[in-house]
C-alpha cells in the first residue's frame, strides 16, 4: 500500500501540471498528429516533462509509462510504476473545450493504488486511494444504484440503434473523465470495445472502483496494469447491478472486433 500522505503529494503535482496546461491553453502552441487521428501538442510534452521530474523525485524507484514518453521495457521489472497521461482528452484541449484532465496513477503489483485526475478547466480534482474511497473536490463519491440496463445513462455523442434503450448524456473527450462520471453517479455505464492504452484509464479505474463501480475489460475480465503491451481490450465501467447485462450485450461485438 502507498505511504501515508502520498496521495496528497501526487494531487499537488497534478495540480501544478494542471496550472501549466491552463496557462498555455489560450496561447499559440504547436500541434500535430503522431499518427492519423492521434493529435498531440507541445503542451502535452511540457506537462509530461514536468510530471516525470516531480514524480521521479517523489518515488525514485518507480517505473514510468506515459503517453508522451518512449516506452522502456525496464518498467516491467518495477513493482511500482507511474502510469500517466499528461493531457487526457487532447482533442478537447485543442478545441478550447473543458473535457480534458491530467491523469496520474501509481500502480503497484499490477493494480492502481493511487489515482488522481486534475481537470482545471472544469474546476474538478478527483482523488482515490486503494481502500480509502474516491473523492471529487473533497466530496466522497458513490455510483448510482441502478439494476436495469434499459435507461442507463451513457456519455456518448451517438449510440447504435441496438442500444437505443440507453440514454445519452454529455461526453467529455477524456475517457478518464467519462469513467469518473460513473464514479460520481452522473452516468451508469461507460464501455469501449477497442484496444486502448493503460495511461488513458489507470487513474480513473481506481476512482471508479473506490466509488463502488464494477469495472472490467470489454469481455468482463479483470483489468491489469504494467503489462508488456501497455494495453487492454476495452474497458467497461458501470453500476454493479447492470454490469453482467452490459457484458452480455457487448460480448458478440467485442469478439467480432477481436477476430478482425
Amino acid at each position: 500500500m502507498p505511504e501515508a500522505g502520498l496521495a496528497s503529494e501526487v494531487a499537488a503535482i497534478a495540480a501544478e501540471a494542471g496550472r501549466l496546461a491552463m496557462a498555455r491553453w489560450d496561447t499559440d502552441f504547436k500541434r500535430w498528429e503522431k499518427v492519423p487521428g492521434s493529435p498531440v501538442c507541445d503542451v502535452d510534452l511540457e506537462v509530461d516533462s514536468l510530471l516525470r521530474i516531480r514524480l521521479a523525485a517523489l518515488l525514485p524507484d518507480a517505473g514510468w509509462l506515459s503517453e508522451e514518453t518512449a516506452d522502456n521495457a525496464k518498467r516491467l521489472a518495477a513493482r511500482r510504476i507511474w502510469v500517466v497521461d499528461p493531457i487526457d482528452g487532447t482533442r478537447d484541449y485543442l478545441r478550447g473545450r473543458p473535457g480534458w484532465a491530467v491523469s496520474i496513477a501509481l500502480v503497484e503489483d499490477g493494480q492502481p493504488v493511487i489515482g488522481v485526475l486534475d481537470a482545471p478547466a472544469r474546476g474538478e480534482v478527483w482523488i482515490a486511494e486503494a481502500g480509502k474511497g474516491a473523492f471529487r473536490n473533497g466530496t466522497r463519491l458513490g455510483v448510482a444504484p441502478r439494476d436495469m440496463l434499459a435507461g442507463a445513462r451513457v456519455p456518448a455523442d451517438q449510440l447504435p440503434r441496438v442500444d437505443s434503450d440507453l440514454v445519452m448524456v454529455a461526453k467529455p473527450n477524456s475517457i478518464a473523465l467519462r469513467i469518473a462520471m460513473v464514479a460520481a453517479g452522473e452516468a451508469d455505464l461507460l464501455a469501449t470495445i477497442r484496444w486502448g492504452n493503460e495511461w488513458d484509464v489507470a487513474a480513473a479505474v481506481l476512482v471508479a472502483r473506490e466509488a463502488g463501480a464494477a469495472i472490467t475489460d470489454a469481455l468482463g475480465r479483470p483489468l491489469g496494469f504494467n503489462t508488456p503491451s501497455g494495453q487492454a481490450f476495452g474497458v467497461l465501467a458501470s453500476a454493479p447491478g447492470i454490469h453482467a447485462a452490459a457484458v452480455e450485450r457487448l460480448a458478440d461485438r467485442a469478439r467480432e472486433v477481436l477476430e478482425k
